[in-house]
């Protein structure tokens, strides 16, 4: 074998080597090490493409090939082996290896090619198979929800806005709110795949490459549908890589209102909600505390998501056309907030399963008159009454309960006619919860009917997803 005077991927030119603090500095190999596998694919289909340009012969394919597949094992068996290895970056590492186990062969692998095309196709198979794994995780979660809606059909409870108890709707109706969020989710984490899902090997280090490689063939070795369309952009894309983090940012966000409603419920002023033994964690002082740890790590660790969307943002901004060193920052922000919402989307949907409902508590907040209002607005137009008049006449009559100090629904008749004779004597009949429920009986509303459908085709959509993925 050949001797060089140290192993570097660019050392040739250089009499000295780097300065001890910045060559560590400037390493990758701590964190870009989880590309490994997509390295080891893309070497196998980079020497078919060589000796498909007359660079490598069949033979010394077959044993780069059967080389790569050794040291896929001893990365598989042996974690120290990359643990404490001296590499600069995965594709250091990975060369390293080759020579090792071939000799002057393993240099003739690199022939026509980048790292800077080696890292972004790396990272658009991170991403592909990345996304299709969270879509999994996403789905699984709005499955939780949709499995307690179907659990819970028929309990009414008190929804609000501005926080302000507003109207009575299901409680099965609210988890599938949350649930449809995720599914959006779910739409987001495929176009980010759909982005990433372009080779591009064959782009050199910006220009192209100057042998007769098949960038087609390697494409559909690797499992990509199509190769990017200009190799100086190609290097240097990361949108993919937004597209992805912003679609975990979506999920940690929509994590985060679910945690909010989780804490709110479980606490004494709502009473909504009993928080299961196995998401919760109790004091170290007070004996008789439960707390939502579960939900508030899950709330906490949202910022840490959208700061990696951001981080990379600024780290784009303002990079001349073509690759730029800077660009090693994109994988760490994104590895971080990728393990992170995995682990959040996973605990947030066994703490869904595991959660119980107050149905006494929900049933009475429901049952508060005041969010009838509405209705007995309705009641009036109905009778003829224009609405922003009905409105108007039930705040008159609501103002004269209030002034009295009782219920606007214990004011008798005679009274409620003084305010507007459209009262009349089937006012009563209809103004309970169940009416006001069954009355928002539309594609999406809150009527046991509607519900029932609305649990019925999102179940439906998830296990379509399931089958396609």
């Amino acid at each position: 074998m050949s001797e060089r005077k140290d192993d570097k991927l660019w050392g040739g030119r250089f009499d000295r080597g780097p300065d001890r603090v910045f060559d560590e500095f400037q390493r990758s190999f701590s964190f870009d090490c989880r590309l490994l596998p997509y390295e080891l694919a893309v070497n196998r289909a980079w020497t078919r493409a060589l000796e498909g340009a007359g660079i490598l012969t069949a033979a010394e394919v077959e044993q780069v090939h059967n080389a790569l597949d050794r040291i896929d094992d001893q990365i598989q068996t042996n974690p120290d082996w990359v643990a404490k290895s001296d590499a600069e970056d995965l594709h250091h590492f990975t060369e390293k290896a080759l020579v090792e186990e071939l000799g002057p062969l393993g240099w003739k692998v690199h022939t026509g090619r980048s790292r800077n095309e080696l890292v972004a196709t790396d990272f658009r198979l991170y991403v592909m198979e990345s996304s299709a794994a969270m879509q999994r995780r996403a789905a699984a979660l709005a499955g939780a929800l949709a499995d307690q809606a179907q659990a819970q059909f028929g309990v009414p409870m008190a929804g609000m806005t501005h926080m302000q108890h507003a109207q009575p709707i299901l409680l099965s109706h609210f988890l599938l709110a949350h649930a449809e969020a995720f599914t959006r989710d779910l739409a987001r984490l495929r176009h980010a795949a759909e982005s990433a899902d372009a080779c591009v090997m064959g782009s050199g280090a910006l220009s192209g490459c100057s042998f007769a490689i098949d960038r087609q063939a390697i494409a559909r070795e690797l499992g990509f549908s199509r190769i990017t369309a200009n190799s100086l952009d190609a290097v240097s894309d990361r949108d993919f890589a937004l597209d992805y983090l912003f679609a975990l940012g979506g999920i940690a966000t929509h994590l985060s209102r679910l945690a909010e409603d989780s804490v709110l419920f479980a606490s004494q002023e709502f009473a909504y909600a009993i928080l299961p033994d196995e998401y919760a964690t109790g004091s170290s002082l007070m004996p008789q505390k439960k707390n939502p740890d579960a939900w508030e790590l899950i709330r906490g660790k949202t910022g840490r998501i959208t700061a990696a969307l951001f981080a990379l943002f600024t780290t784009l901004k303002g990079l001349p056309t073509s690759y730029q060193r800077d660009l090693q920052e994109d994988k760490e922000p994104l590895f971080a907030a990728h393990d992170q919402v995995a682990a959040m989307t996973e605990i947030a949907a066994g703490a869904i399963r595991a959660t119980r409902f107050n149905e006494e508590r929900l049933r009475a907040a429901a049952a508060n008159p005041a969010l009838l209002a509405t209705e007995v607005a309705d009641y009036l137009v109905h009778k003829g009454v224009p609405f922003r008049q009905a409105h108007d006449l039930v705040g008159k009559v609501l103002r004269e309960a209030e002034r009295r100090g009782i219920s606007w629904t214990a004011l008798p008749l005679e009274e409620l006619q003084k305010i507007s004779p459209a009262f009349a004597a089937d006012f009563s009949k209809g103004l309970n919860v169940e009416a006001a429920l069954a009355a928002k009986n539309v594609p999406g509303g809150t009527s046991p009917e509607a519900v029932r459908a609305a649990i019925i085709e999102l179940q439906n959509r998830l296990s379509k997803r399931g089958a396609s993925a």
